[in-house]
């Protein structure tokens, strides 16, 4: 689930809510903090990442990444997250061949186009940098013909 956050393209899987972008920066810290530490949560946005709005989400699956995130995809995996990964590759202008969850060989030389033009290894494999790269530069991209609401 996607919530609406103006213009915002906001890519995730299971439960996600986007919330707080009337609120002061101060109280933002306080949801923020509240969502973090309710243990609820499987992941709480960094400020960093969302300095006008505060995101949560209920995830699955062990993260690529030590701190968190989506799970390592690959050739042959099927899920929302692979979802999400040709959703980001797409809005991008990197094509999969379509949104269907299916990491396929079509998705896995979009991963790897795109791994090349930003200097991560190009494995074909979306792992922990490859997930950080995918999902700062979709953040703000706006809706496009691919983004999925």
């Amino acid at each position: 689930m996607k919530e609406d956050t103006g213009n915002q393209s906001q890519h995730y899987a299971g439960v996600a809510f986007d919330v707080g972008q009337t609120l002061s920066s101060t109280r933002r810290r306080a949801l923020w903090n509240s969502a973090n530490s309710s243990g609820v949560w499987t992941y709480v946005e960094p400020i960093r990442l969302t300095p006008t709005w505060v995101h949560w989400d209920k995830r699955f699956g062990t993260p690529a990444c030590s701190s968190g995130g989506f799970p390592l995809i690959k050739r042959g995996s099927i899920s929302t997250y692979v979802l999400i990964a040709q959703d980001d590759l797409n809005t991008l202008g990197y094509s999969t061949g379509g949104l269907d969850g299916i990491f396929g060989s079509r998705t896995q030389e979009a991963v790897r186009s795109y791994q090349r033009r930003v200097g991560l290894t190009a494995d074909g494999i979306v792992g922990c940098n490859t997930w950080r790269a995918l999902q700062e530069a979709v953040v703000g991209t706006g809706p496009t013909s691919t983004t999925i609401n």
